[in-house]
C-alpha cells in the first residue's frame, strides 16, 4: 500500500483483538464495545473483529448509526430486520424479530457491528438489547468518548455480559510501525516524529496527513527510506473538513478563546476567562476541544489537538489576528511578565502582529529561544533586530543558530559581521570558535579552519586565551580524523566544567576528547569523559553557545561499542537521538552514523542499513560530505551482505561522485567497507582482502586503532586470518575494550582452524554482542568438529551457530557459505567457488587469480564434490542457502 490509499492495516491492537476472541468464544458474552475519542481507530478495530468473526464461520451484519438515522425509529438497523414483520405493536413485533434472527439448530449466533452506538435512536437500542439478551446476536459496537446518549444506549454498553475496551491515541513507536507497514518500507525518525506530533496519535488525522504529503510529493522514498521534505506537512481537504466539523461543535461564545489559543497557547486560565466565562471554558473542555493541563504549580489551557490550531489560524483574518496578539501581549505585560518565557512570548506576539518589537525585548527573547534550542525562533527574532542594535554577542547568537539549522553560508556571513564588531580578544575568540566549527561542517578543508584559528592565535598574547585556541585546535583535529594530534592538545583539559575558564571552550574539548580516546582504544576513559561532558553540559546549558546536551552521548555510543557493550550503546544512543530529533538538531547525523556502526558490528545489517539510510537523508539535505562518505560505504556493505548487489552499486556510485575531504571522525579506511564487501559478495576475496589491508594501513597511519582492528578482522573473515592474527593480537594489547580481544581471538582461531579455539572465539564474540562474528566462528568450529568425526560436538556447535545467525537479519558471508559445506572447502576452493557462483568463466577466474585454467577446473571439481553439486547454477544456489543459514540441498550420489 505504498500510495497510502485504501484501508490501512491494523497495527498494535493485539491485546484488544485477543479480548474480542475471548468474547466471541464465551457463550455468556453478549457484546463487545470499543470506546475512545474520535479518530483513534475504533471503527477499524471493529471491522477487523467482524472480519475475524466471519472467518470463524459466524453469520455477520453491519449498521452505522448517524444523526439523520437517529431521527427515525429503527432507522439505523431497518435493513437488518426480517421482511414481513409487523412492528405496529412494538412488543409483539420485537419478539417476532428476535425469533426470526435467533440461531437455528446447528447455527451460530449472528455477530452484528453497529458503528457510533451513541447516535442510535432509542427504539433501535431497545431492540438490539433484546436480541443480545436472547443470545440471538453478539453486538460489536463503537462509542465516542464524551458524546451524550440516552438510557437505552447506556443499556447496550452495560452489564457484566458486555466486554469493553477503550482505545487511546497511538504512541510514537506504534505510529512508526504503522507507517512502515502502510508505506512498505522504513521511515526516518524525524518524519515519524513530525507525523506523530502533528496527528497527536490520531489515526484518522495521520492517514490524511500521509495522503496529503504523498500527493504533494513531500513524502518520498530514496530507494532506502521514506522521508518528509523539510518544513512540509500538507494535509488534505478532507482533513480540513473533519477538523472544521469538530470545531463547529463549539458554542459561539467559545470561538474567541479557540482563536486566541491557536495563536498564543498555552494560556493562563485568567487570560482565557478574559474572553469567555468559566462555564464556556468548561463546555469546551467537555467537548474535547481544549485541555486544562497542570505543569508543576501552574495551570494552563491548550487546544486539545495540534491540528486544531493549524485550521483556526488559516481562517483568521489579518486584523483579527493582530488584535488578538497585541491584546494578549498587553495582558501579560500588565502582570509584569514575571514567568519564565513570558518575554519570549511577548516578543514573538508583537513581532507577529506588527513586524517589530522593542530591541532589548528581541535580544532577551532570542536568548531564551536559544536556550530552548529553538533556532528557528532565534533567527526570526534576531533578523528583526535593527542593524544598529546588533552587537558581537547578537551576531554570535545568530551565526550559531544558522549553523544549528545547517544554513552554513548564512552562518559564515553573520559570523563575519560579528567578527568585524569584535572590540577585544575575548570577543574575537568567541567568534573564532563558532566560525571554525561552521567551516568544518560546510565541507571546508581542515586547513582552512585551522588557518582561521591560527590567525586568531597570532593576534592574542595572553596565555589563557591562547590555551583556549589550542583546545579548539584539538577539537578540530579529532573531528577531522587526527585523534592522536588532537588528544595531545586536549591532554590537560579540566575534568570539571566548573573549573573551566570558558564554558564553550570546555564543552568543545570535552565533547571531542572521548571520541579521540575511543578511536585510539582507550574505551574506559572515553566513557568516563563522555559521562563527564554530558553532566557538565546539562549544568551549564543555559549559558552555553554549544549544541544540545544530548550530543555528548555520541562519543559514549562509540566508546561503549568498542568496549564490547553494544546493547548499552544502542540504549543510550536511541534515547539521545529522540532528544535531538525533537530539538531538530542537525548534529544528530553523526549519532545516526555511529548507531549504524554499532548495529553493523553487532551483525545486524538490516538495522544498520536503516540507521545509515537515515543519516544519508540528513547528510544530503545539509550537504555534509564528511558524514555522507562513511555512510554510503556502510550502506553498500550492508546491501552486499544482504545480497542486494544493485543497491550496493548505487551507493558506491554516489560515494565515488563525492569530493575527497578530510575523513571526519572515523578513519578514511572505514569508507572502503562497501567496496570490500561488494567484492567479497561477487567472489573476489583476494581483491577484497587487499583493499581492506590497505584501508587498515591508512587507519594505522592516522592513529585509528579501533578502526584498524575492525578492518583487519574483516580481512581475517575473508580468508586472510594468518596474515593479520599477529597484528590483531598487538592491537588487543593497545585497546582496553573487550571487543578488541574478541577480534584477536577470532583471527587467531581462524588461522589455527581447530575446533576448540574456534568455539572459544565464538563465545568471546557472543559475549561482546557480535552476533555475526559469533555465528561465523561457531560455524567454522562445527566444520572443524566434522572433520574430526565428532558429529555430536559438531551438531551442538552448529546449533549455537544457528541461534546466533538467526539474529543476523539474513546476512550472508563467504565464511558462512564455505564452512557449512558437508566437507569444508580449502581457501583456494572457497575463492574459486565464489567466483564461479558469481557467473565468472574458468578462463576469467584464471586471469583474476593468476592460475591456469586446468588448475581452476580441478579446484572447482573438488568443490563440486564436497558440496554435492554438478553445475554452477547448483553451486550458486547451495552457497546462497548455506550462507543464509538454510540447509543446503541434499548432495547427489556420484557414480
Amino acid at each position: 500500500m505504498r500510495d497510502g490509499v485504501g484501508r490501512w492495516p491494523l497495527v498494535g491492537r493485539g491485546p484488544e483483538l485477543d479480548a474480542f476472541a475471548a468474547a466471541l468464544a464465551d457463550p455468556a458474552c453478549r457484546g463487545f464495545v470499543v470506546g475512545g475519542p474520535a479518530g483513534v481507530g475504533k471503527s477499524r478495530l471493529a471491522e477487523e473483529c467482524l472480519d475475524r468473526a466471519a472467518a470463524a464461520g459466524f453469520r455477520t451484519g453491519r449498521a452505522t448509526a448517524s444523526a439523520a438515522a437517529g431521527a427515525v425509529p429503527l432507522g439505523a438497523i431497518a435493513h437488518l430486520l426480517p421482511a414481513g414483520v409487523d412492528l405496529s405493536d412494538p412488543v409483539a413485533g420485537f419478539a417476532a424479530v428476535v425469533k426470526a434472527l435467533a440461531a437455528g439448530p446447528g447455527q451460530r449466533r449472528r455477530v452484528l457491528l453497529v458503528d457510533d452506538l451513541h447516535l442510535l435512536d432509542a427504539a433501535s437500542a431497545v431492540l438490539l438489547r433484546q436480541l443480545m439478551d436472547a443470545a440471538a446476536i453478539l453486538l460489536i459496537g463503537t462509542v465516542r468518548t464524551g458524546e451524550p446518549h440516552g438510557k437505552a444506549v447506556t443499556a447496550l454498553r452495560g452489564g457484566d455480559e458486555v466486554s469493553r475496551v477503550d482505545l487511546t491515541v497511538l504512541p510514537p513507536e506504534r505510529t512508526e510501525s504503522l507507517l512502515h507497514t502502510v508505506l512498505g518500507g522504513p521511515v526516518d525518525r524525524r518524519t515519524v516524529h513530525e507525523l506523530a506530533l502533528a496527528s497527536g496519535g490520531n489515526v484518522l488525522y495521520l492517514r490524511e496527513l500521509v495522503l496529503g504529503a504523498l500527493a504533494a510529493r513531500d513524502l518520498t522514498e530514496d530507494g532506502e527510506i521514506w522521508h518528509l521534505r523539510e518544513g512540509r506537512l500538507p494535509g488534505t481537504a478532507r482533513l480540513t473538513e473533519v477538523i472544521d466539523a469538530r470545531l463547529a461543535t463549539a458554542a459561539t461564545a467559545g470561538h474567541p478563546v479557540l482563536e486566541l489559543l491557536a495563536l498564543c497557547e498555552p494560556l493562563a486560565p485568567a487570560d482565557a476567562e478574559a474572553l469567555a466565562p468559566p462555564g464556556v471554558l468548561a463546555a469546551l473542555e467537555r467537548a474535547g476541544l481544549v485541555r486544562v493541563v497542570q505543569d508543576r504549580r501552574r495551570v494552563g489551557v491548550t487546544l486539545a489537538h495540534p491540528l486544531y490550531g493549524e485550521v483556526l489560524r488559516a481562517g483568521l483574518p489579518v486584523l483579527r489576528r493582530r488584535t488578538l496578539l497585541l491584546d494578549q501581549a498587553a495582558r501579560v505585560e500588565a502582570r509584569g511578565a514575571r514567568r519564565r518565557g513570558d518575554l519570549l512570548r511577548v516578543a514573538t506576539w508583537r513581532l507577529a502582529a506588527t513586524g517589530t518589537a522593542d530591541p532589548s525585548l528581541l535580544v532577551q527573547a532570542a536568548a531564551l529561544a536559544r536556550h530552548a534550542h529553538d533556532y528557528q525562533q532565534t533567527v526570526a527574532l534576531l533578523t528583526a533586530l535593527p542593524e544598529k542594535h546588533h552587537t558581537t554577542a547578537t551576531g554570535l547568537m545568530l551565526g550559531n543558530a544558522f549553523f544549528e539549522m545547517a544554513r552554513f553560508d548564512e552562518a559564515e556571513e553573520a559570523l563575519a559581521q560579528a567578527g568585524a564588531r569584535a572590540v577585544d580578544a575575548r570577543e574575537r575568540l568567541a567568534v573564532t570558535l563558532v566560525r571554525t566549527t561552521n567551516l568544518l561542517w560546510s565541507n571546508a578543508p581542515l586547513g582552512e579552519a585551522l588557518a582561521v584559528n591560527d590567525t586568531a592565535l597570532a593576534g592574542i598574547t595572553g596565555p589563557a586565551e591562547r590555551r583556549k585556541l589550542e583546545i579548539n585546535e584539538g577539537f578540530m583535529r579529532i573531528a577531522a580524523g587526527e585523534p592522536v594530534r588532537g588528544l595531545a592538545l586536549l591532554e590537560d583539559l579540566e575534568t570539571d566544567v566548573g573549573d573551566a575558564a570558558d564554558v564553550d571552550v570546555w564543552l568543545r574539548g570535552a565533547w571531542m576528547k572521548p571520541f579521540g580516546l575511543a578511536l585510539v582504544g582507550c574505551t574506559g576513559e572515553a566513557a568516563v569523559w563522555a559521562e563527564r561532558a554530558h553532566a557538565g553540559h546539562r549544568r551549564v546549558d543555559e549559558h552555553a553557545l554549544v549544541s544540545h546536551p544530548a550530543v555528548q552521548r555520541i562519543p559514549l555510543v562509540l566508546a561503549l561499542c568498542e568496549a564490547g557493550r553494544p546493547a548499552e550503546a544502542l540504549r543510550e544512543g536511541e534515547r539521545a537521538y529522540a532528544e535531538l530529533v525533537a530539538a531538530d538538531s542537525v548534529v544528530r547525523v553523526w549519532l545516526a552514523v555511529f548507531l549504524g556502526r554499532v548495529e553493523w558490528l553487532a551483525g545486524h545489517p538490516v538495522t544498520a542499513r536503516g540507521w545509515w539510510a537515515e543519516a544519508a537523508v540528513l547528510a544530503r539535505r545539509i550537504d555534509h560530505v564528511m558524514a555522507l562518505r562513511p555512510v554510503l560505504g556502510g550502506l553498500a556493505a550492508c546491501a552486499a551482505v544482504l545480497g542486494d548487489l544493485d543497491a550496493a552499486e548505487t551507493a558506491l556510485a554516489e560515494y565515488r561522485g563525492l569530493p575527497a575531504l578530510a575523513p571526519g571522525l572515523l578513519s578514511a579506511g572505514e569508507e572502503r567497507l562497501g567496496d570490500a564487501w561488494l567484492l567479497a559478495a561477487r567472489g573476489h576475496l583476494g581483491e577484497a582482502r587487499s583493499l581492506l589491508t590497505a584501508a587498515a594501513d591508512l587507519a594505522r597511519t592516522t592513529g585509528h586503532v579501533t578502526g584498524e582492528a575492525m578492518l583487519l578482522t574483516d580481512v581475517a573473515r575473508l580468508g586472510g586470518a594468518r596474515d593479520v592474527a599477529d597484528r590483531l593480537a598487538g592491537l588487543a594489547c593497545e585497546c582496553d575494550g573487550a571487543l578488541a580481544r574478541a577480534r584477536a581471538r577470532l583471527a587467531a582461531a581462524l588461522a589455527e582452524d581447530e575446533p576448540g579455539p574456534l568455539g572459544q572465539a565464538a563465545d568471546a564474540c557472543q559475549a561482546v554482542g557480535a552476533d555475526l562474528l559469533a555465528a561465523e566462528a561457531a560455524t567454522a568450529a562445527a566444520a572443524a568438529w566434522r572433520r574430526a568425526h565428532a558429529s555430536r560436538r559438531a551438531a551442538a556447535v552448529a546449533h549455537r551457530a544457528g541461534a546466533a545467525l538467526a539474529r543476523c537479519e539474513g546476512a550472508r558471508t563467504p565464511l558462512l557459505a564455505t564452512a557449512r559445506a558437508a566437507e569444508p572447502l580449502t581457501a583456494r576452493e572457497h575463492e574459486i567457488a565464489l567466483l564461479a557462483s558469481a557467473g565468472n568463466a574458468s578462463k576469467d577466474i584464471a586471469g583474476i587469480l593468476a592460475l591456469s585454467v586446468r588448475t581452476v577446473d580441478n579446484h572447482l571439481q573438488r568443490a563440486y564434490a564436497k558440496l554435492g553439486v554438478t553445475t554452477r547454477r547448483e553451486l550458486a544456489r547451495t552457497l546462497r542457502a548455506v550462507s543464509a543459514g538454510e540447509s543446503p540441498p541434499p548432495a547427489r550420489r556420484r557414480t
